[in-house]
């Protein structure tokens, strides 16, 4: 059985680019022998991101990331049973929004700036989508 769990997080130290290439690194590194797929956004401190897989392996992955001191403030926002992957092709693509038209993160929101945590779970999973559609996604890697 595959599921999709998307999530939301804060930084818990300042976002560099050696914090983000740890965590990229971490994704790429295991990911593929989990069989786990998905997407990385971030904004300042602010991480959204999408697991997709076996439900065993997604819950472990989230458990973890849960306990990771890296994040603070983890909130589950979405988990469901999927019949196919909407994010296959990445092991863990990346998308930071500082790069992406305001105007996309204000139709799904109400200011234009990543709040997943006053959307919901829908919501946010439309605006990755869109994401994909824009190509605003890079790190393919698989």
């Amino acid at each position: 059985m595959l599921v999709r769990l998307l999530y939301a997080s804060r930084s818990s130290q300042p976002h560099t680019a050696a914090l983000l290439e740890s965590i990229l690194t971490q994704s790429h590194t295991h990911n593929p022998a989990r069989g786990i797929t998905g997407i990385l956004c971030y904004s300042g401190d602010i991480f959204m991101q999408v697991l997709e897989g076996s439900r065993s392996e997604v819950s472990a992955l989230y458990n973890s990331i849960v306990k990771d001191e890296r994040h603070r403030d983890v909130e589950l926002l979405l988990l469901e049973e999927i019949s196919e992957r909407r994010f296959a092709s990445w092991t863990m693509g990346q998308v930071n929004l500082a790069k992406v038209n305001p105007s996309l993160l204000l139709r799904y929101s109400e200011k234009p700036e990543l709040n997943p945590f006053a959307l919901g779970g829908a919501s946010s999973l439309a605006l990755l989508e869109e994401l994909i559609a824009t190509a605003a996604i890079v790190g393919r890697n698989k």
